[in-house]
């Protein structure tokens, strides 16, 4: 039950992100031509890129959101409950690049699916624009 369930939930995610994806790509094309010509086809390469993500990239970005995730639950833990002294500061979060949010896609659910790639230990490099 449990397993249709995440599975369920999974798909629904899919599907809201495929939606995004199309209205995105929506946008992309009614401001592409407000662009300069060198521009449009900066943006039109870096759309070609995104297109050819792989599948260890993939698990390296959902990696990465985990460990941040996880990061973030453990400072909330730390964090004192009294009022830090002047002058100091809570620790921060590592930044998360906004292509990076955009490929959240189950990365909570998705930590028991990664890839036999993933568990073999073979990563490819993570390439944002």
């Amino acid at each position: 039950l449990q397993y249709y369930e995440m599975s369920y939930g999974l798909n629904i995610e899919m599907h809201k992100q495929a939606e995004i994806v199309k209205r995105l790509n929506g946008i992309c094309a009614q401001v592409l031509p407000y662009l300069s010509q060198e521009h449009q086809q900066q943006v039109l390469g870096a759309i070609e890129r995104a297109k050819q993500v792989t599948a260890p990239e993939l698990n390296s970005i959902i990696r990465q959101q985990l460990q941040a995730h996880q990061l973030s639950q453990l400072q909330a833990l730390a964090l004192p409950l009294t009022p830090l002294p002047v002058g100091l500061q809570p620790p921060s979060l590592p930044a998360v690049s906004a292509g990076t949010g955009l490929l959240s896609l189950s990365a909570l659910g998705s930590q028991a699916h990664l890839s036999k790639e993933d568990k073999n230990g073979h990563d490819g490099d993570a390439h944002q624009d």
